[in-house]
């Protein structure tokens, strides 16, 4: 008879305190990993990267550089690991892989004769020790703000689980623009570099000016900590500069869509969290002609409290909110969305259902209504019919569509099954039927 062990032992970490289940499992776990793999990372500069928002971008950003430079170098981000030439699927809504899965990567990497090694890693991952013999030697911290609260229970909790990437490095890479600047600084260890859009730093866009193809002032902060690690290593301004241009961005990473070339714009973002929120519908308030139009859910099982204020933030920066699923696992569905609809409404906006949305003024943009009163939300349940209703029904020539939460993922889960999910084509299906294809 099979025991099915890993579900038991699912069941008994369950009852025991966090702090005991990380001291008491996932180090010795992660210890053994390293002394079976025999410590990989000795050999390797490695590059690792953290933050709330930003994280895989910017690892794709050093790993661009790093490749233009000419480096031997290897990457294990959200999106995909690359080791050597190979690429490799890094799972579902996974971020940081586990300490057995890392270790192996990682000395997949030595062996293919890379010397550099860059690094994606959470809060989960660092509070859990799967980094655990990484020999980070530069980490870097995009940015913290809220977000994960159903695990880490409160912010300084969340900060010092980000601020543990720093231990041991050589050099600490810090945004000067984040709040939680101080408390990291005296956090950070070996010597400290800076960047910022708005302060005196290190490297700013006046003492690194650069071009870049990235939309958003959130992405040129992620240039500017790429810049900063891409220095620390010595590779020459020119070389920089050339990888910053020529990188093509990540997919679903405010990516866009153009098949048709339609009078609307429409983009991909993996943003799931209040300050990803801010930072993708600020660039779309810059690139529209029209209207914001803004398609997002929450997962459930998540970080419950961060629910209204993405439907604030929402509410106050787009025209228009659809409101639907994503990844909501076993909570009630309904119930996620009026959580963001509380949101929503405390920001002013109007809720219309799909029988009378012709009451949205389409002639105005909210941004530009002195009153402020033309936004509206919209609860469409269904992803699929959330997607085809706001192609089909709702896009008009000069918006700008951001469809957001789900980016580069191929699942979403309902209950406890994971079910295939592409959102790019999920899109592309629903421009073939308004164009008639």
């Amino acid at each position: 008879m099979t025991i099915p062990w890993k579900k038991h032992l699912a069941i008994i970490r369950g009852f025991l305190p966090d702090d005991f289940v990380n001291n008491f499992y996932h180090l010795p776990k992660a210890v053994v990993s390293v002394l079976l793999s025999r410590y990989p990372a000795r050999h390797l500069t490695v590059i690792g990267v953290t933050g709330t928002s930003g994280k895989t971008t910017t690892v794709n950003l050093i790993y661009h550089i790093l490749k233009t430079a000419n480096l031997p170098v290897s990457m294990i981000s959200t999106v995909k690991a690359v080791i050597g030439v190979k690429e490799y699927d890094t799972g579902l809504h996974v971020t940081n892989p586990d300490s057995f899965e890392l270790q192996k990567l990682i000395a997949e990497a030595v062996a293919s004769g890379s010397k550099y090694l860059v690094l994606e890693t959470t809060s989960h991952g660092l509070t859990q020790f799967r980094n655990f013999g990484a020999n980070i030697t530069i980490g870097v911290i995009t940015n913290i703000s809220h977000e994960h609260l159903d695990y880490h229970k409160t912010m300084r909790n969340y900060v010092l689980s980000k601020a543990k990437i720093l231990r041991g490095v050589k050099y600490s890479v810090l945004n000067r623009d984040d709040k939680n600047f101080r408390v990291l600084k005296n956090l950070a260890q070996g010597r400290l570099v800076t960047f910022s859009l708005k302060q005196d730093a290190d490297f700013t866009l006046k003492t690194f000016p650069f071009r870049t193809k990235l939309y958003g002032d959130y992405n040129k902060s992620n240039c500017l900590a790429a810049i900063s690690v891409a220095k620390t290593l010595g590779i020459e301004d020119s070389i920089i500069r050339l990888g910053i241009n020529s990188f093509p961005g990540v997919s679903g990473r405010m990516e866009e869509i153009t098949k048709y070339h339609p009078n609307f714009r429409i983009f991909i973002d993996f943003a799931h969290k209040p300050n990803a929120f801010q930072g993708v519908l600020l660039a779309a308030r810059k690139l529209t002609r029209g209207r914001v139009i803004m398609m997002f859910g929450s997962a459930g099982l998540r970080d419950s409290t961060k629910r209204p204020i993405m439907g604030e933030i929402a509410g106050k920066l787009a025209d228009i909110l659809i409101l639907t699923a994503e990844d909501p696992r076993t909570e009630n569905l309904n119930k996620i969305i009026n959580q963001i609809a509380r949101g929503a409404k405390k920001a002013g906006a109007t809720e219309v259902d799909t029988r009378n949305y012709r009451i949205i003024d389409s002639s105005r943009s909210a941004m530009q209504n002195s009153n402020n009163k033309n936004r509206y939300f919209i609860k469409i349940p269904d992803r699929r019919k959330a997607i085809n209703f706001t192609i089909q029904k709702l896009a008009q020539k000069g918006d700008v569509l951001l469809f957001c939460g789900k980016g580069h993922e191929q699942s979403m889960c309902f209950g406890t099954t994971e079910y295939p999910w592409n959102e790019k084509t999920e899109i592309i299906k629903a421009l073939d039927k308004r164009y008639g294809k």
